[in-house]
């Protein structure tokens, strides 16, 4: 015998639906249709495939602006699905997958360079379901997921009224630097998806981040001759000492500094010629994080002053902020981001953390460039993994079919065009 709810828990669902604000357009009925459920087997038989497919990526070269050989790779496995495949002068790869017509434009991005310099030693080596090797987290296994969806999307033969578009971008280490080419060079497209990160929330913020280089000059002296004389050391010791003294609130709505060079001279007997250190500052904040660039430079250029020497500044990117979560409520509040959290629970993707959030307002990806540029833009999760960006780099790597299988429901869900459904009740 059934029974029925519980005046308690219908109030727990009335409760639940008041806490869910945000409209979506996610349908459970998705996962009934035939496609879908024959895209999802040819996923999960290809699997293995997939993960050494992911595998050879990794194994390739790709420090950025060395991306060629995996370019060439993506570029072949596109053109082998019949995509109309382009190369542009920065080297992104562009895959389109045409639409019916009438729909929206979803941009797909994996990035396809690392961290890594090219002579690492990228071997990756198993051990049970984990995956161990440099760049394997970050991001050689989006890349290897995109490939997977377009698959699937063929073998099931998916239609969308809207263009898919996938890109296999470059440069993103070095300040998203592929795909602000790409937005820079072609029509705005309705929604922007990047596939970078861990699995678990959704980002649908952008993390400004500025990194700037200040060099500071002198005349040198042989340390005999030296009292007296400027140095750039002083200077140097003293706008660092300032910089890590200011006061602000800490991320996620506040912001981080952090000097991660420091460089120069040569010798043990003599005041440099030359002397620099960097600066990392992020913030999500546009306002906090024009503040303390501008701090930052007064800073500098007084303890330059001080010591009589000289000052070079070298702006080596400049990523902007798309705002805290309280200026990101629009932006929260568009179906992209809550369909893509309600794809993760009806996937089963669990959160890095107990009560973590599911959808947080930062982001350090190729889907900044969309946010900042008002474009509905998030982040996606590529499989479970960790350390990036170091040589203990690990993925779990059956993590990376749920992963898959979210790029394929947003598709199709979005491919047909831009719904905002009726607000769901949330037990």
């Amino acid at each position: 015998m059934r029974l029925l709810p519980s005046l308690a828990a219908l109030t727990l669902l009335a409760r639940a639906a008041l806490t869910q604000p945000y409209p979506t357009a996610w349908d459970p009925k998705l996962l009934e249709r035939p496609d879908i459920k024959s895209a999802f087997t040819h996923l999960e038989r290809g699997f293995p495939k997939q993960v050494d497919e992911w595998i050879a990526i990794a194994e390739m070269p790709g420090k950025s602006t060395h991306e060629a050989q995996r370019a060439a790779y993506v570029r072949k496995a596109m053109e082998a699905e019949g995509l109309r495949v382009t190369t542009d002068s920065i080297g992104n790869v562009i895959g389109v997958r045409k639409g019916t017509g009438n729909g929206p434009t979803i941009v797909f991005a994996a990035h396809m360079d690392i961290v890594h310099a090219l002579e690492t030693n990228l071997k990756v080596h198993r051990a049970g379901d984990t995956l161990h090797g440099p760049g394997i987290f970050d991001n050689s296994a989006s890349v290897a997921n995109m490939l997977a969806t377009i698959r699937a999307l063929n073998a099931a033969k998916i239609t969308t009224k809207g263009d898919l578009i996938f890109i296999g971008t470059v440069q993103e280490e070095l300040g998203l630097r592929g795909m602000e080419y790409w937005l820079q060079h072609n029509p705005k497209p309705d929604l922007l998806i990047g596939m970078d990160g861990g699995l678990g929330p959704v980002n649908y913020g952008a993390l400004g981040i500025y990194w700037t280089k200040f060099i500071f000059t002198s005349a040198g002296s042989h340390t005999v001759t030296s009292r007296g004389k400027p140095t750039p050391v002083k200077a140097l010791a003293d706008a660092i000492d300032r910089i890590y003294k200011l006061q602000f609130a800490p991320l996620p709505e506040g912001a981080v500094i952090n000097v991660g060079q420091v460089h120069g001279g040569v010798i043990f007997n003599g005041i440099p010629q030359e002397l620099f250190f960097t600066v990392d500052l992020r913030t999500p904040d546009p306002v906090l994080l024009d503040s303390l660039d501008r701090t930052i430079n007064r800073i500098v250029k007084e303890a330059a002053d001080r010591e009589k020497v000289g000052l070079r500044v070298v702006i080596e990117q400049k990523n902007g902020a798309g705002g805290t979560t309280a200026q990101l409520a629009g932006a929260r509040a568009h179906p992209l981001v809550q369909t893509a959290v309600d794809i993760h629970r009806a996937l089963g993707i669990r959160q890095g953390m107990p009560g973590a959030a599911e959808a947080v307002a930062t982001g350090s990806t190729d889907a900044n460039v969309g946010v900042t540029r008002k474009i509905p833009s998030i982040a996606i999760g590529r499989a479970y993994g960790g350390n990036q960006h170091t040589l203990t780099e690990w993925a779990d790597w059956p993590s990376a079919l749920p992963a898959t299988k979210m790029v394929l429901l947003l598709a199709a869900t979005f491919g047909d065009g831009i719904r905002t459904m009726p607000q769901r009740l949330v037990p």
